[in-house]
């Protein structure tokens, strides 16, 4: 074969290996809740380690354990996944279709912004919790290594927009970014965000950097 050939294949080929270095994986996050210790404790019992089911990013993982969700009106729903591991505060992490069932009106917010937030009634096999505060929409964002981050002149907290070239073309604005070094580069949209756009676990995006 005519050497000329064969090198431009392998740069070819390198080309295409460094894009795919450069996509931006979709995760689609289902309904989940985070608990402090001390609720952890009432909900699961005094000392209750949660066991990992599947490591999700970094330091957070999914485990066995779920719980019931009740609103005001006593509508319920049950086996919310709880995300370990534990946390300074407790905080729930819904869609907007799930505000339809349990009646409740949380704001859209960045995860760990739970002040003045929505209420709501936490149900495990031990006992029950009256969250004050800590029921919210996470707002649309992706996780980025410094590697990637730096590559690309972004930093921790720079909104971005990003382009979804599905069978649902759209584009999300203001989309946040969070950097830390045990991050995988992805963004973590919820279920309504996911349908609305035709997007799937593993799908490939694009950053648009303002």
């Amino acid at each position: 074969m005519n050497k000329s050939v064969v090198e431009q294949a392998v740069r070819a080929a390198l080309a295409q290996v460094q894009e795919d270095n450069e996509q931006i994986k979709v995760g689609v996050s289902q309904r989940h809740i985070h608990l402090s210790r001390e609720d952890l404790d009432t909900l699961f019992g005094k000392g209750y380690e949660l066991t990992k089911k599947k490591t999700l990013m970094g330091r957070e993982y999914a485990s066995a354990e779920t719980v019931t969700l009740v609103g005001p009106s006593l509508k319920s729903i049950e086996k919310v996944r709880v995300l370990g591991p534990v946390r300074a505060k407790t905080q729930v992490e819904i869609s907007k279709t799930d505000t339809f069932v349990l009646k409740v009106s949380p704001p859209v917010r960045p995860s760990g912004k739970v002040e003045g937030s929505e209420k709501i009634v936490v149900v495990g096999p031990k006992g029950s919790v009256y969250l004050k505060e800590g029921v919210i929409i996470a707002n649309r964002h992706i996780h980025l290594s410094p590697e990637y981050a730096e590559k690309h002149g972004i930093n921790d907290g720079d909104y971005v927009d990003v382009m979804i070239d599905s069978i649902k073309p759209t584009k999300f604005y203001d989309v946040q970014v969070r950097v830390r070094d045990d991050f995988n580069t992805e963004m973590h949209i919820d279920t309504d965000d996911a349908n609305t756009a035709g997007l799937k676990n593993g799908d490939i995006v694009r950053i648009i950097n303002k």
